[in-house]
């Protein structure tokens, strides 16, 4: 009996039934600008998407502490200034507070070094139908006096690229323990102590900050506001492109929701904080602290519902 005509109508099917597979799979995984590749060199860590940056993240070569020093929004714009003239110790999107009454926040003599120890897990995967990114870094937060650690710090970046609607998300997950030979430590800090970020220079004085409750806050000083909000958002135009960025706090961290910190004159800032500054938070060594916080950007200027409805996506999925 010849089954050549069999095998062939066999074969036919299945490469029909794999291009078939593979045409559903690879969109939904990433291809082109939805891939997502991760690479790390001695000092710092680059996430792309194709021929497009995404993120920059400085883990050494600045004395006093790592931070994200570019960020990128779908269409290819950065948001994040490092090191201005006015405020060097503006480092793009950075976390600091103070600990046993030393600072890491300024960068001057008598504050504290955010110490790299080592970096890993530095992988892309693919998650609720995303291509993601992701490194974890583990720090020492260095008391410069006794040069020894006040606190350990392990810190996950993870970031993709969301569909509906479109946008960059990155997700800030720290643990925080006092260094072994401590029971405790208490975290203090001025009313802008927190995650917070500095945005290039052509958002200055001329975005509109705005948050999910639709609040006003609290003066703070000069321009400055305070405002209890699960997410509070920026939007202006970044080298001439509208952009929209905003800061995400979890349910699940303390205090929440975090009063959040404002600034759209002199220069824009915007920070999440855990008010340290009127409650001081104390970390027991059996009980570390643990904070999850998302930075969203898109393209364009953004409305409240359309972050809430990204913020809602991020929630359901942690």
């Amino acid at each position: 009996m010849n089954t050549k005509p069999n095998k062939n109508k066999f074969l036919c099917a299945t490469m029909l039934m794999c291009m078939i597979f593979f045409a559903g799979v690879l969109p939904l995984f990433g291809q082109g600008q939805d891939h997502l590749q991760i690479t790390a060199d001695r000092s710092s860590v680059s996430i792309n998407a194709g021929d497009m940056p995404v993120l920059r993240y400085q883990f050494l070569q600045r004395p006093m502490k790592p931070y994200a020093k570019q960020f990128f929004s779908p269409g290819g714009v950065n948001v994040l200034r490092d090191s201005p003239a006015d405020h060097k110790h503006h480092h793009g999107l950075m976390f600091a507070v103070a600990v046993d009454g030393v600072g890491f926040w300024e960068e001057r003599e008598g504050n504290g070094c955010q110490k790299h120890r080592s970096l890993g897990n530095v992988k892309t995967f693919a998650r609720d139908g995303l291509a993601w990114a992701a490194f974890t870094q583990q720090l020492d937060w260095v008391d410069p006096k006794s040069e020894k650690p006040l606190l350990q710090e392990r810190r996950t970046i993870e970031v993709c690229r969301t569909k509906e609607p479109k946008a960059t998300l990155l997700i800030w997950r720290t643990c925080l323990q006092p260094s072994p030979d401590k029971n405790s430590v208490t975290l203090t800090g001025s009313h802008y102590y927190g995650l917070g970020m500095r945005f290039v220079e052509s958002m200055d004085k001329v975005g509109r900050f705005f948050n999910a409750d639709g609040k006003d806050g609290q003066p703070a000083r000069d321009s400055q506001r305070l405002v209890r909000s699960r997410w509070c958002a920026y939007t202006a135009p970044a080298d001439g492109k509208p952009v929209t960025v905003a800061i995400f706090d979890h349910p699940k961290n303390p205090r929440h929701p975090a009063v959040m910190f404002t600034m759209p004159k002199r220069f824009a800032y915007l920070s999440a904080t855990l008010n340290l500054w009127k409650e001081p938070l104390v970390i027991k060594a059996e009980q570390p602290l643990t904070l999850q916080y998302a930075v969203v950007l898109c393209d364009g200027c953004v409305e409240a519902a359309r972050i809430e409805q990204i913020y809602r996506q991020w929630i359901t999925k942690q």
